[in-house]
């Protein structure tokens, strides 16, 4: 399903990032262990992050970040 088709989905931006291995297959036990992928575990890992460091200025259900 494209990007189009999903309008409950917030826009995505596709990145790359370097991870030390031992971090990786940490990463790969969590996805296993909630039988998600790794994507997903990396995202939510994001989320958290952002929502910890600025809770004050995040609104989950604004999609009008990053325009």
């Amino acid at each position: 399903m494209t990007q189009e088709n999903q309008p409950s989905e917030k826009p995505t931006v596709r990145t790359t990032v370097s991870v030390p291995r031992v971090d990786y297959a940490e990463l790969e036990v969590l996805a296993e262990r909630k039988k998600v992928s790794v994507a997903w575990v990396v995202r939510e890992a994001i989320e958290r992050y952002l929502h910890a460091e600025i809770p004050l200025f995040r609104n989950r259900d604004d999609d009008s970040k990053g325009d």
